[in-house]
């Protein structure tokens, strides 16, 4: 299933490359937050709805480098998270990172006209998943928090601190966070955080024992 996600992604991507018409799907499909607010703000064009935005933007990219990095970290990571999860939960995770990836970029800048586009608000909710899964650090209970819960806070923290640093880094200061979208990663690998265990509860959740 995620290795189709990448496939269709690399295929759109390579079609508007091809054609010269990246810049115009980036605007026509890309999340731009201002929509929300302003669902006229694109009247006239033939413009994606705005609240199907988050899923389209997963399919724009920018570059070579932006969907190659993508791409792999969505095969990479993708295949052991369906391995356990199964098909279905995979692709729920998929899109539910990719509308809280877009709530968290329209959170702290719900003006902007700017169009995001690219999946690695999405993927980041599958990173966070496959961290969970696969992580082999032991964690102790500090207090009165479990394990889990200090698991949760140690990857959500690392986490928020790299896509920080990532973005002053790029930024060349303490201001604007760059070209890249640092809260829609922190709000796509939240989302993979909380949805883990509801959907391996999903996936495992007892059936009834056929009998003969």
């Amino acid at each position: 299933m995620t290795n189709g996600i990448a496939a269709i992604s690399f295929a759109v991507f390579l079609i508007l490359y091809l054609t010269g018409h990246i810049d115009n799907a980036a605007v026509l499909g890309g999340f731009i937050p201002a929509r929300v607010g302003d669902a006229d703000l694109l009247a006239g064009l033939a413009a994606v709805p705005w609240w199907l935005t988050p899923l389209t933007c997963t399919l724009i990219h920018a570059g070579w480098l932006h969907v190659g990095f993508n791409m792999l970290m969505l095969v990479f990571c993708g295949r052991h998270v369906e391995h356990v999860l199964g098909k279905g939960p995979t692709l729920l995770l998929y899109g539910m990172g990719a509308y809280a990836a877009c709530g968290a970029q329209w959170l702290i800048d719900p003006g902007s006209t700017g169009p995001m586009v690219g999946a690695s608000g999405a993927i980041s909710a599958v990173v966070a998943t496959y961290a969970l899964l696969y992580s082999q650090q032991q964690v102790r209970r500090i207090g009165p928090f479990s394990a889990n819960i200090v698991r949760l806070a140690w990857l959500a923290g690392g986490w928020i601190a790299l896509q920080l640093m990532i973005g002053f880094a790029t930024a060349g200061g303490m201001g604007d966070l760059g070209q890249i979208a640092v809260a829609a990663h922190i709000g796509g690998f939240l989302a993979g955080l909380a949805l883990t265990r509801p959907l391996l509860r999903w996936r495992f959740r007892k059936r009834p024992r056929a009998v003969n």
